[in-house]
């Protein structure tokens, strides 16, 4: 887990260093509309909104709309043969779809997975295991906007791909 924490720091780290080299300034302008998910949803929501409004790219009156779904599953995995450490595995699954409202086609696609685990602790009432899962969902949705973003190309926004 520390590698991955590793990794996800490096990333936003290089992110923002890219962001303060780069002076250039984006010809189009995306919106947020509706993401599924629930509370997950709206934590997205949130991150796509700070991230595109920091790079100038957001505009609530934009003809392209991004349209999203994030969702996270949990279950039991177990690392080891003598089974003396349990540890619950999160994957995280997102589908990012911007949608051209004025020539009304999808423009761009998404899509990604990532799982992350930790260690679980011997019952349920721990409040650690609550505290672990909900910070590796976040993690895994600040990878995710900071993937998306980087992948976005003025070349990406064009009907029928």
């Amino acid at each position: 887990m520390f590698k991955i924490k590793l990794l996800i720091l490096f990333s936003i780290s290089y992110f923002f260093i890219s962001c303060t080299n780069n002076k250039e300034e984006f010809n189009y302008k995306i919106s947020v509309g509706y993401i599924g998910g629930e509370y997950e949803g709206l934590l997205l929501s949130n991150q796509l909104k700070s991230q595109l409004n920091n790079l100038g790219m957001f505009n609530e009156n934009s003809k392209y709309e991004i349209q999203a779904n994030i969702s996270h599953s949990k279950e039991l995995y177990i690392t080891n043969i003598d089974k003396t450490s349990d540890r619950e595995l999160i994957n995280s699954y997102i589908d990012i779809k911007i949608f051209n409202k004025k020539l009304d086609c999808i423009t761009f696609e998404y899509n990604e997975t990532i799982s992350q685990f930790y260690v679980l602790a011997s019952s349920d009432q721990f409040i650690s295991n609550n505290i672990a899962v909900e910070e590796i969902k976040i993690e895994n949705t600040e990878y995710f906007v900071l993937r998306f973003i980087n992948s976005l190309t003025e070349s990406s926004f064009v009907c029928g791909k």
